[in-house]
């Protein structure tokens, strides 16, 4: 009766310039465009699913048959020995991630992110926030061990005194735990998560204070402040004095190119595309505000 296990020998190895089975599970596979030798477990219906073991170079007969016997043994426990060899590498990288620091994923975080970063001021805030409120309260434990009573320290002393500056600074936690967790350095529910997270546990922003916007001038105080801003030197003040003059958005003035002004005609012409350009963005940010203020 032939063997069910155990059919070939080394020297079927060596020799063999085709696939061939072993038994219970274990090939010998060739790639017929280089010849190299591997071994495979091949399991599930008809031998449907294929797990690699190893190259021939590296793993003898011997060995090859003891890997595929703890391959079956899974299976007996009901597991599946390519699911397990994955989470079983998945743990290991994690183990070796517990390295990783919160303020290390942060300073690759922004590495990476502060060439899209137009505004050199928010490129100057993001590093600035973390160390003044997060990194003295995380900063050097590992990624993976930040939870969310770490993140509510960091967070609730400022909730109510610097709503802004705290939300903001949830915001980065949160960025750069998902960044962390897409890298590989973390699992699991991102603690700095808002809606249907933190949100059940602090006050909304609008709630803790409204916001204030600055009172309208006087039109008899115009003429005054035009003066006192004429006095005052940089580019901020020529903008908005331009902008006031030129009774336009915002927008358009920051964006004035000289391409658009006619020094001769004394014409300034911003294009119809520009303004609606202008208009689409002016009522998306208001329309931003308005949806986190409610938060």
């Amino acid at each position: 009766m032939a063997r069910v296990i155990g059919k070939l020998t080394a020297l079927d190895v060596s020799r063999a310039t085709k696939p061939k089975n072993d038994g219970g599970g274990l090939w010998l596979d060739i790639d017929y465009r280089t010849g190299a030798k591997s071994w495979l477990f091949r399991y599930g219906a008809g031998g449907r699913r294929y797990m690699g073991l190893g190259p021939v170079h590296t793993l003898s007969l011997a060995d090859a048959r003891q890997l595929a016997t703890a391959c079956r043994r899974q299976l007996l426990d009901g597991v599946d020995p390519i699911e397990a060899r994955k989470a079983e590498r998945q743990r290991a990288q994690l183990e070796a991630a517990r390295s990783v620091t919160f303020q290390g994923c942060a300073d690759r975080y922004i590495a990476s992110h502060r060439s899209g970063w137009r505004n050199p001021k928010h490129a100057a805030q993001w590093p600035s926030t973390l160390a003044t409120y997060a990194y003295p309260v995380f900063g050097h434990l590992p990624v993976q061990d930040i939870d969310v009573g770490l993140v509510l320290k960091a967070i609730e002393p400022i909730w109510t005194t610097k709503p802004e500056t705290a939300n903001r600074l949830r915001g980065r936690i949160e960025s750069v735990i998902d960044w962390a967790t897409a890298r590989g350095y973390r699992q699991g529910e991102n603690p700095a998560r808002w809606r249907g997270h933190l949100d059940q546990l602090l006050p909304a922003k609008a709630k803790v204070r409204r916001v204030e916007h600055h009172a309208a001038l006087p039109y008899g105080k115009v003429a005054d402040f035009m003066v006192e801003l004429h006095r005052q030197e940089g580019v901020a003040a020529r903008a908005l004095e331009f902008a006031i003059l030129t009774a336009a958005r915002t927008g358009e003035a920051l964006g004035a190119t000289w391409g658009e002004i006619d020094l001769e005609a004394r014409q300034w012409v911003i294009s119809a595309a520009r303004r609606r350009e202008v208009a689409s963005t002016e009522c998306r940010s208001a329309t931003l505000q308005s949806v986190f203020s409610s938060k």
